[in-house]
């Protein structure tokens, strides 16, 4: 992004947040402002949804957002590039040195300036400021507005989202976005993507001379009805009856891929958590497992032949106190 933009655009105000703002801040402003003017449901919002994208791109990345601090600062303050500290009217060369690079005194340590030899900004000998300058913003491409000549740009980075459905997350999906230029870009969206995750796809973003930028995504994973996900593990809720739970019984559970046969071990209490190992989510790099919680279902009516059932095994196990011990360890 050209320098002279960074003079000119105030990114807090696009992105509605203050400057001290932190980067959850910042990311919550943008995803808001996003959703709000994205061009698929704002026609003509084009322009506003690229400037919320910039705006994000400087902000969101801490060494431009503290770079972009420094050129505002010298915007505001008016600065004028005098050289020794405390000139009339403007700011001294050591201040700004001190500002670009973080204490009064100059550059950093190892860091390569080239010395002017006439009468430039610094005076004789001094540091060439076109050459400092032109180094905050990639090295030889110089600073619009100083005199320096302007090398090939790369294309700036560009900041889309995408919301895809919780099966799509899982096994992968490819998403068809609308590029700055008005056109598409197709992105691969690879399994196991989590919710809020960013995906950079390389040179994917916007035009340039010496190259396009590249594009990151962020993705936005609607709910699903029956599974929600733990890591890489996939998770489920399993309904039993009371007489699978005591008496034990193998039952049909659903995956993402099919069903699979689940064995609910004799006297398995409400909550507890089965497990069927391969069969959750696969990424690259690993495969999760698929966790059972067993729910104990109580029926809500009976008939008379049930309550006979149950008020029989009542009877049976009236000895048996599951609250025994309870009062006692409250109290201790």
């Amino acid at each position: 992004m050209a320098g002279q933009d960074w003079f000119e655009k105030d990114f807090y105000a696009t992105l509605g947040v203050a400057k001290d703002a932190d980067a959850a801040t910042i990311k919550k402003a943008y995803r808001k402002l996003a959703r709000t003017h994205h061009p698929d449901a704002n026609a003509g919002k084009d322009a506003r949804f690229k400037e919320i994208g910039e705006a994000y791109s400087v902000l969101s990345d801490p060494e431009q957002r503290k770079q972009y601090d420094t050129i505002r600062t010298m915007s505001a303050g008016g600065a004028r590039f005098a050289p020794g500290a405390g000139s009339a009217g403007g700011a001294g060369f050591e201040d700004l040195l001190g500002n670009l690079f973080g204490g009064a005194g100059g550059p950093r340590s190892g860091q390569r300036v080239r010395y002017s030899t006439g009468g430039g900004p610094g005076g004789p000998g001094g540091p060439d400021l076109e050459d400092l300058l032109g180094g905050m913003f990639g090295g030889g491409q110089g600073f619009p507005g100083y005199g320096a000549p302007a090398g090939p740009r790369r294309g700036a980075d560009v900041n889309a989202t995408t919301r895809i459905g919780f099966r799509e997350a899982v096994q992968g999906a490819t998403v068809t976005l609308r590029s700055p230029d008005g056109g598409s870009v197709t992105a691969r969206i690879p399994a196991g993507v989590r919710d809020g995750q960013r995906i950079r796809l390389r040179a994917k973003g916007s035009p340039g001379e010496s190259g396009p930028g590249d594009l990151f995504i962020t993705v936005t994973v609607e709910p699903h009805p029956v599974f929600s996900r733990t890591g890489d593990d996939l998770v489920l809720t399993l309904p039993v009856t009371f007489d699978e739970a005591a008496l034990g019984a193998e039952v049909e559970v659903p995956t993402f891929d099919g069903t699979v046969r689940v064995k609910v071990p004799a006297g398995t209490p409400s909550g507890r958590t089965l497990r069927v190992k391969g069969r959750g989510i696969k990424t690259a790099s690993a495969t999760g497992d698929l966790r059972v919680n067993v729910q104990v279902v109580v029926p809500q009516r009976l008939d008379d032949d049930a309550r006979a059932a149950v008020e029989a095994y009542a009877k049976a196990t009236a000895g048996e106190d599951p609250r025994g011990d309870l009062m006692a360890r409250a109290r201790g």
